[in-house]
């Protein structure tokens, strides 16, 4: 099996490719500027990102996670607990992809599994609303194409791609499937049962299983369904507070679960993913 090693921090060579979110035209990149035909302009960032969400689109003014759940998600995901998670999405690219074709990366983040996808060969491209995560990912893996944008009305031409993921993010199928290549995957990751069990259960009086029956992809082929599921041990508080910080989890936690997670030695928790492989 071929094994996917990140490439060195430097800018990828290739012109990225972009259309413009207002009509629909390609951008061009010139001068750190993209601009369509029509003359619609979106600078890039000094970071190398860029930010293709006009205010106009926006439905708040700081859209997706915000700068705590990015920097602890960063910091918990650094610690390798999601690393057979990792291992199998790899395992699948490897196996089913086209290993030179365009990869995307929706609801990217900061970029964590974004660039565990770049080879020498292909091409990458990582796009959250959340523009905090963005700048992040942007810095940190700079051989990645990273934007802000809605994953509703995505900032790419049909067909453009021949691998997508989405690990914990909306799945839209109609706006996947426009950008999808005729052949091309769809690798969804969504919780299993017991994910995040005993977390939950520090929270809730009645902590309830997720329902892993829901599969918002209803025209796409299934290939493949797998589930990964271990025990999570940390032996730090640092580790549960970050898990905690990063989830939605954390606007319902009171301040005794959360003095109670800062003060524990040790805590194991359960680490539940199904993984869902679509074909067009």
């Amino acid at each position: 099996m071929t094994v996917l090693t990140s490439q060195p921090s430097a800018h990828p060579s290739e012109q990225p490719k972009y259309r413009c979110p207002l009509c629909q035209h390609p951008l061009q990149l010139s001068d750190k500027t993209y601009r369509c035909s029509n003359n619609h302009c979106f600078d890039q960032a000094k970071q190398g990102y860029v930010n293709l969400l006009p205010v106009q689109f926006k439905h708040s003014k700081a859209p997706g996670d915000n700068k705590a759940m990015v920097q602890a998600r960063r910091a918990f995901l650094d610690q390798g607990h999601y690393q057979p998670l990792i291992d199998k999405m790899l395992a699948l690219y490897q196996e089913y992809a086209d290993l030179a074709g365009e990869v995307f990366d929706a609801g990217c983040g900061e970029g964590f599994y974004t660039h565990q996808h770049k080879t020498a060969v292909n091409t990458v491209y990582g796009v959250d609303i959340a523009k905090e995560a963005i700048k992040i990912a942007a810095k940190r893996y700079q051989n990645c194409h990273f934007s802000v944008a809605t994953l509703a009305d995505l900032p790419f031409a049909n067909e453009q791609f021949a691998w997508i993921t989405s690990v914990y993010a909306p799945i839209l199928e109609e706006e996947f499937t426009r950008i999808l290549n005729n052949n091309g995957y769809l690798l969804t990751v969504t919780p299993g049962e017991k994910h995040l069990f005993e977390l939950k259960e520090l929270i809730y009086q009645q902590a309830k299983a997720h329902d892993e029956s829901k599969q918002p992809i209803e025209k796409l082929k299934m290939l493949a369904e797998h589930k990964v599921n271990y025990a999570m041990c940390f032996a730090n508080s640092d580790d549960a507070i970050n898990l905690l910080a990063m989830t939605p989890f954390a606007f319902k936690a009171s301040q005794a679960v959360i003095d109670k997670l800062k003060s524990t030695t040790s805590f194991t928790c359960h680490a539940d993913f199904v993984l869902r492989l679509y074909k067009k």
